[in-house]
């Protein structure tokens, strides 16, 4: 039997005064067809105004649909995760993870992770695995947020990259973690 948590959503920030928190179930759900078409009529709302659509191939759905992950507040996504198993090492990797704007900073970014971990030791994983390019710092600072390394040798910025991981001259920041 799957185990519910529940999370406080604040409508405005938890130091003001007169905050209103309510409470959400954060049921965490397969991604469907559906959803998924929400997803990506959406896409700013999730990514601040940068095109990704590129990277929201529906092979997530088709073919890696059992580790696509949505958070529903009624009808509307408001948080999902893309994943799939590695074919070639214990390893689950996460392609995508992303949370509307008004819906940051509480905590559903890692109930989705956290859901995966899940998943992925489910089908054997021993570690997960994400990447973003050296200059995506707040994809850097969530990542570590929860405990992922950074493999790789600091660039000019100090931040651990792995050289030529995504071609030649493209760098990438690798997170890995033992789960």
């Amino acid at each position: 039997m799957k185990s519910r948590r529940r999370i406080l959503i604040s409508i405005t920030s938890p130091a003001e005064e007169g905050a209103v928190e309510y409470p959400m179930s954060p049921e965490i759900s397969r991604c469907t067809q559906q959803d998924y078409n929400q997803i990506l009529g959406e896409l700013q709302d999730f990514w601040d105004g940068r095109e990704t659509r590129p990277l929201h191939h529906p092979m997530f759905i088709h073919e890696f649909g059992d580790s696509a992950f949505v958070i529903r507040d009624c009808a509307k996504i408001v948080a999902y995760l893309f994943g799939f198993v590695s074919q070639v090492g214990p390893v689950g990797y996460v392609h995508l993870v992303a949370v509307r704007a008004s819906a940051r900073r509480q905590g559903l970014g890692q109930a989705l992770f956290n859901r995966f971990i899940e998943f992925a030791r489910g089908r054997g994983c021993t570690q997960i695995k994400a990447i973003t390019t050296p200059s995506n710092s707040s994809s850097i600072a969530f990542h570590k947020s929860f405990g992922m390394e950074l493999l790789g040798y600091p660039n000019a910025e100090g931040v651990p990259v792995l050289p030529d991981y995504a071609g030649p001259d493209q760098p990438r920041v690798v997170f890995w973690k033992a789960i």
